[in-house]
């Protein structure tokens, strides 16, 4: 059993101008053409039998469209999660819709939403968060958009997580891209904090991603590819390529991820 827990895709109207704008930013050759269908002809091809798709509201007006559109989606196979806007008026009020939607999580990207992870601004939504049990994930380290400021940093993602102990926090790219030193120190091994190895393949050497995942314990490390900029079955290919036991490969592929959605 394989679930990918950190994966994208759009609206059919829009996916084809919206990857070739985040391909622009990035870079990187995406692996689908944006849309849920070829999402999930990917997962098909790659063998993974589940997945969590994260969208990002990158204005405030588009936080309920696309919260509806996660909730039609929304399924076994495709667990969908929301997104709120930090500066959107009614971004609480949405957050209490998102649990009504049966959505299970809320989707946070610092850089394309313009804040510090550590602002006491979003603290309201944290905490809405927590007692609401919404899981929350952050894009982390860094992101091409912004390439000089670094909108999470992970001793900065470690503050906010002691800030608010009974919320469930997930850092993608393995709690900071390009800062997995930072990681070590700073984040692995906090108990509220779940890490994604989403967009890590080729970008961190076996031993760093093995002492990470041993200090911060596979029960809280969750497989991710970055879909459509990463494959999943690279995902799967690294983490088989590690020192780890069978049990702790278990954990990482799909136990991790079903106790964290209460599954």
């Amino acid at each position: 059993m394989y679930i990918d827990f950190h994966t994208h895709a759009f609206a059919d109207n829009i996916a084809q101008k919206a990857v070739a704008r985040l391909a622009d930013v990035s870079g990187f050759t995406p692996y689908t053409n944006g849309t849920v269908a070829d999402l999930i002809r990917s997962l098909d091809e790659d063998g993974i039998d589940r997945a969590v798709m994260l969208p990002v509201a990158t204005k405030p007006k588009q936080q309920r469209v696309i919260n509806d559109i996660s909730a039609e989606l929304n399924s076994y196979r495709l667990i969908c999660f929301g997104s709120v806007h930090p500066e959107a008026e009614d971004a609480l009020d949405e957050l209490e819709r998102i649990k009504s939607l049966g959505l299970l999580g809320v989707k946070f990207h610092p850089d394309y939403q313009n804040f510090m992870v550590d602002e006491e601004r979003l603290f309201p939504l944290y905490e809405k968060c927590a007692k609401l049990g919404l899981v929350m994930v952050f894009h982390s380290g860094f992101d091409p958009l912004s390439p000089e400021l670094i909108h999470c940093r992970p001793y900065a993602a470690a503050r906010v997580s002691q800030a608010f102990p009974d919320g469930k926090f997930v850092f993608a790219h393995l709690g900071g891209m390009n800062l997995f030193d930072e990681v070590y120190e700073h984040l692995a091994g906090k108990p509220n904090v779940w890490l994604d190895t989403a967009f890590l393949a080729g970008r961190i050497s076996d031993e760093m991603l093995t002492a990470v995942i041993k200090k911060h314990s596979a029960q809280r490390v969750l497989l991710a590819s970055d879909l459509p900029w990463q494959k999943s079955i690279d995902a799967v290919a690294q983490i088989n390529s590690l020192d780890l036991t069978d049990e702790e490969r278990e954990l990482i592929f799909h136990k991790s991820a079903e106790m964290l959605l209460g599954e």
